[in-house]
């Protein structure tokens, strides 16, 4: 699948990347840049925890910046964690938002922007790539984990509790004004996180570069953030301390989103977050398990495209089929590299996989897997990845 290049595309990056060690340290002046004066914080007890919140609001005290700290934000964000934070912001006349964390703060945060912007209540009105038209107030994103790339994407996954499934709002309006990238903040990263984290990074890159609308600066981003992963993920497992590997991990990450955004997630996306909607199980551990077992029923589909991923971890093959295998071959011992979780130690209730099998079949980024997939396509992965 060699992209066209008389093919027409459009790339956007709205948002302006501040990256290196110690640049935390930037962020009361970057608030500033961007016209903040009353901030809220949104995060997650885990980030407040561990003392990155602290770090985040002490620098804001010492410049003056007026704040409130929203740390509701669940794991898998949910409508009303959004909605919260937007009657929050509304409360204290907040004219900017700074999101502390994980994809999980991250995505909410971009999500209560988009119901500032609209002076809307409810975020399920927003979802899709064309219903958010509003700039909302600047958002600085501080990533603390290596693996979603939310920082610098223009799209949110929110969990629709009402209706128990994954939406997407997708659009350049919800995508951060700043995004701060610290690879000190996320030394504190465990190894399981840092490992699942890590894969789900992979995910992105893989999938970004592989799906059916891909485009050239996405792919070269893609390539590179599977060549940083590939030679850093384990050293950053190993040693948590590795400053060398977690700044590549971070750096990867970010490379990552930057391909996904600018394409599309695939078939590993529609299970997780269909895993995700079902069972509120972390998006990332749910992509990095199924990833090695989709590219390989995918890869009759995108032979070619699997052997340049295989060239960019490193892999020497002479034909491309060889290639492709050699890519699946890596993910798979990788993930026993890393010592991932098994589905099945995830504890779901095979019963439900038809119903899960339906729902990832109706995610909207199913359109774009290289392989076409029915239902009874998810089915047969659910079945395959739970008998291990």
């Amino acid at each position: 699948m060699d992209y066209k290049c008389t093919t027409p595309f459009e790339f956007t990056l709205p948002t302006k990347i501040v990256y290196g060690c110690g640049v935390i340290s930037q962020l009361a002046d970057e608030v500033k840049l961007v016209g903040g004066s009353r901030a809220l914080v949104m995060t997650d007890p885990g980030i407040v925890a561990a003392g990155i919140a602290a770090r985040v609001t002490d620098l804001l005290d010492e410049a003056g910046i007026a704040y409130e700290v929203f740390d509701g934000v669940e794991a898998n964000p949910k409508d009303v964690n959004a909605e919260e934070g937007a009657r929050m912001a509304r409360k204290i006349d907040a004219d900017c938002l700074i999101a502390v964390g994980g994809g999980s703060p991250i995505d909410c945060a971009k999500a209560t922007g988009v119901l500032l912007a609209h002076d809307a209540e409810h975020i399920k009105a927003y979802e899709g790539k064309t219903a958010a038209t509003l700039q909302g107030p600047p958002l600085i994103t501080v990533p603390t984990t290596s693996g979603t790339g939310s920082e610098i994407t223009f799209s949110s996954v929110i969990t629709d509790t009402k209706n128990q499934y994954k939406m997407t709002i997708k659009s350049p309006y919800t995508a951060a004004t700043t995004a701060v990238c610290d690879p000190e903040l996320t030394l504190s990263v465990p190894p399981m996180v840092t490992a699942t984290t890590g894969v789900d990074a992979l995910t992105h890159s893989i999938e970004g570069f592989t799906a059916l609308n891909s485009e050239p600066i996405g792919d070269a981003a893609a390539l590179y953030s599977i060549e940083l992963i590939s030679k850093y993920l384990v050293r950053a497992v190993e040693d948590g301390s590795d400053i060398e590997a977690r700044g590549n991990m971070l750096m990867a990450s970010m490379l990552g989103g930057i391909s996904f955004s600018h394409s599309d997630v695939a078939a590993v996306h529609c299970i997780a977050e269909a895993l995700g909607s079902m069972y509120d199980l972390p998006h990332g551990t749910c992509n990095a398990i199924f990833l090695p077992y989709v590219m390989e029923y995918n890869m009759d589909h995108c032979v070619d495209r699997y052997a340049r991923v295989a060239t960019a971890m490193g892999l020497d093959w002479e034909r491309p089929e060889d290639g492709a295998k050699k890519a699946v071959a890596f993910v798979k011992q990788l993930t026993q590299d890393v010592k991932l979780p098994t589905f099945a130690s995830l504890d779901p209730d095979p019963a439900d996989f038809p119903k899960l099998a339906q729902m990832a079949f109706e995610n909207g980024s199913n359109e774009d897997n290289p392989r076409p997939m029915e239902a009874k396509d998810y089915e047969i992965i659910l079945d395959k990845v739970y008998k291990g």
